[in-house]
């Protein structure tokens, strides 16, 4: 009965967080364009589905996704597992364990984004085709656990994280110049639809637990900043998907 109350509970805060977009729409709809919505019955009943569906998924972040992530990022990063891996002096090869999960964790939930989804599925639609569905998909994904992985190592040696994002940023505007330009508005969208509902709890907490084992590490100054390399890396690996597949082609048009 607790799942049917905490599901409830769910449904009616996402219906509040629902209900000023479904307003905004209707007085434009009916205020602004003064025109019924076609098929009115129809897209209540799906709108319907997509508050149950959010509550669902919700629900199951809350229940199952975020406590698991936090477990495994407490247990990864205790002292005693990275004393007992290292056989030795504790240096920033001995976060081995530590790098491979926050790049599997930032590729997994990156694939598992709905906004990210959204956008690839639009993108596909509006491009005729030209930019793959997971193709998309796959450069964001390799991009957030390449970036949260480089955040990780920056917390384990405790550099400046203002050098790395500087540096990710100039790589960012030479490439800008360099890409193909139709790629460039979706390759900066693609760094802020990667830190949505299922990315940020975890790998906050991966950074957040990071900082806390290490010796010398504050959470707050150390622990956050996981997510701006989140939403930077991907902008990278978009372009550079756009570049690689732009070049792939020159190739194959100049031998045909």
């Amino acid at each position: 009965m607790n799942y049917i109350a905490d599901l409830f509970n769910t449904f009616i805060g996402t219906l509040v967080d629902v209900a000023p977009i479904v307003l905004i729409l209707a007085v434009f709809q009916y205020g602004v364009l003064k025109k019924q919505v076609p098929a009115l019955k129809v897209k209540a009943i799906g709108l319907f589905y997509v508050i149950l569906g959010l509550s669902l998924f919700l629900l199951g972040l809350e229940k199952a996704l975020f406590p698991l992530g936090e477990l495994m990022a407490s247990q990864l990063t205790a002292y005693e597992f990275i004393q007992a891996s290292s056989n030795g002096a504790i240096d920033w090869t001995s976060y081995y364990w530590v790098y491979l999960f926050a790049f599997c964790i930032g590729f997994s939930t990156t694939i598992a984004e709905p906004s990210l989804l959204a956008v690839a599925i639009k993108a596909n639609q509006v491009s005729g085709g030209v930019i793959g569905l997971w193709g998309l998909r796959l450069s964001v994904a390799l991009g957030v656990a390449v970036g949260i992985t480089i955040g990780v190592y920056r917390i384990v040696v405790g550099d400046p994280i203002h050098y790395y994002i500087i540096t990710g940023y100039i790589l960012v505007v030479i490439q800008t110049n360099f890409a193909p330009k139709h790629i460039i508005p979706l390759a900066y969208d693609s760094g802020g639809v990667t830190t949505s509902t299922v990315t940020v709890p975890l790998v906050a907490a991966l950074g957040l637990g990071l900082a806390s084992t290490i010796e010398g590490r504050s959470p707050l100054i150390d622990g956050f900043g996981l997510i701006a390399f989140a939403s930077l890396c991907p902008i990278i690996s978009v372009m550079a998907y756009a570049q690689t597949i732009e070049y792939i082609s020159k190739k194959v048009n100049t031998g045909a």
